[in-house]
């Protein structure tokens, strides 16, 4: 579900001071059936290490492009851009599978499909954003899904967890829809928890001009 701007700004509701400044990023995600699948399979490890920082099942995503920390007023002249943008691509047919961990803290499943796809895609709204005068630092994408965070002390659960993804193979699915994210919400020691800004359907006939910023 959508949610105004001033929902992902880290402010309570009422509050006297208006945040500055939000976390953004783009992203695709999975259908449910899809994040279904994988919770059925996530279901031992979630009871074998409840000392984890599970992600949120509704939050679960795919980074194309972390813009970090943006003025809240950067963040409206970008809708435009990108609804033209999402209008003239095809969406690209994925699948979530297996799964690994970064440095031995972050537990992921990973992501196989038509990544030549995703990653034009990741490299355009990435071109895109930055022709809208937002920049941001250049992260080399890593096709993925996180899921968990380990606790301090407690990295060993991390690795164990990822090996029991090792044979997961999830079902192929359409990624339809570009997400502009905001990641403020829940900021502390849990969860962040995410909110989308907006959303923009994909369609299925492409072609036409290239987008571009104010075009």
């Amino acid at each position: 579900m959508n949610e105004p701007l001033e929902a992902v700004t880290g402010r309570p509701a009422g509050a006297g001071v208006q945040a500055l400044t939000t976390r953004v990023f783009l992203a695709l995600a999975p259908p449910d059936d899809a994040k279904d699948e994988l919770a059925q399979v996530l279901r031992p490890a979630y009871d074998a290490y409840p000392r984890m920082r599970w992600n949120r099942i509704e939050d679960w995503h795919i980074t194309l492009a972390f813009l970090g920390e943006l003025p809240v007023a950067a963040v409206p002249p970008l809708m435009p851009p990108l609804a033209a943008f999402a209008a003239r691509r095809r969406p690209v047919r994925l699948a979530l599978h297996g799964g690994g961990h970064f440095d031995e803290r972050v537990l992921w499943t990973g992501v196989t499909g038509d990544l030549d796809g995703l990653h034009r895609l990741a490299v355009d709204v990435r071109t895109l954003v930055r022709e809208c005068g937002v920049s941001f630092p250049e992260r080399p994408l890593r096709p993925h899904l996180t899921l968990a965070r380990s606790r301090r002390g407690d990295h060993a659960n991390t690795v164990e967890a990822s090996a029991s993804l090792a044979a997961f193979a999830g079902r192929e699915w359409e990624a339809g829809r570009l997400h502009l994210v905001g990641s403020n919400i829940g900021r502390g020691p849990g969860p962040i928890h995410y909110r989308d800004i907006e959303a923009w359907d994909f369609h299925r006939q492409a072609g036409g001009p290239a987008e571009g910023c104010g075009s």
